[in-house]
């Protein structure tokens, strides 16, 4: 999401004019780090750091593991095990009854005569008891957070494409390629801080501020998307953003899907602008929360391209 704020900002600036603009992860191939190996070991034991861990999933400020701030979350917003195992349960439900909308955002991938066209998660729910039966996965003592209730480590890439005004007016051709095309206009985008452990409803601050510059308010909002990093992390901010069920994450999210970390962002805006598109809707709000304590949010609008106006 944060490439989408800088390529709006570019664009924004007079910088640029057209811009690609998204996020690659692949967590399944995250290297393990040597940190002393360069010149070779000589004696004694080594270190190996787990990168995805050191550098994705743990927190350097509080020593501690995103799950752990998810089950503080979770314990000071009065969000239960069966809260979080509900709304995970909802998301798998979800996610699978709207795999053919989904398909409408994604790009088949044929990897050595193997074609990856739907997310994998999906497929792999094993059903409301089996969910809810898994253990606490971070704190021994009043945990909530489960394998089941969290996101899933993934693979995955977004993109979005973003054009200036100022390019749709000079190329007629260009622009008359969009008349039976869904296309949408950046309003705005803020992010939000947090103290490092409290990551977790920093989304609730950069929401209202990218609403606020975008002169708006929650009421005027279609649909959001905000970022199941954990049950807990999206229960939560809904509960202090006070969003009705019906218009957060209406096909479900990284719970369902998974949470390719440097990806999520634009997905989250991709979906965004697909379920907008599919139910003839106006505007949507896009949220994800950061490590270290930070948020984005985005607030975009369905427009038609032949009415489209820039200040550029």
């Amino acid at each position: 999401m944060k490439a989408i704020h800088y390529g709006s900002l570019q664009i924004m600036t007079g910088m640029r004019d057209v811009i690609a603009c998204g996020g690659v992860e692949s967590m399944s191939n995250v290297p393990y780090y040597l940190t002393d190996y360069r010149n070779g070991k000589r004696m004694g034991d080594g270190k190996v750091i787990d990168g995805m861990m050191y550098d994705g999933l743990f927190d350097p400020y509080n020593k501690s593991l995103m799950g752990q701030f998810a089950d503080v979350t979770a314990s000071t917003h009065k969000i239960s095990k069966q809260d979080q195992d509900d709304y995970a349960i909802k998301s798998y439900e979800k996610a699978a009854k709207n795999v053919e909308n989904f398909k409408k955002e994604i790009v088949p991938v044929k990897v050595n005569n193997v074609t990856f066209d739907r997310d994998e998660e999906v497929t792999k729910f094993k059903g409301a008891d089996k969910l809810r039966s898994l253990k606490p996965a971070f704190s021994k003592e009043g945990g909530t957070v489960t394998a089941g209730n969290a996101s899933k480590i993934s693979d995955g890439a977004a993109f979005v494409l973003l054009v200036s005004g100022k390019f749709l007016k000079s190329n007629p051709t260009y622009l008359a390629s969009l008349r039976n095309e869904n296309v949408f206009e950046v309003l705005s985008f803020e992010d939000a801080e947090k103290e490092p452990q409290w990551f977790t409803i920093a989304p609730s601050l950069a929401i209202p501020k990218a609403l606020k510059r975008a002169g708006l308010t929650v009421n005027d909002v279609d649909y959001f998307e905000i970022n199941e990093a954990f049950s807990a992390v999206a229960l939560a901010n809904s509960k202090l953003l006070n969003l009705p069920e019906e218009k957060v994450n209406i096909w479900g999210g990284a719970v369902a899907i998974g949470h390719p970390l440097g990806c999520s962002g634009a997905r989250i805006i991709v979906t965004l602008c697909n379920v907008l598109a599919t139910n003839k809707k106006t505007v949507g709000c896009g949220g994800i929360c950061n490590g270290g304590g930070g948020a984005s949010a985005l607030v975009i609008k369905r427009v038609d391209p032949s009415q489209f106006k820039s200040s550029l």
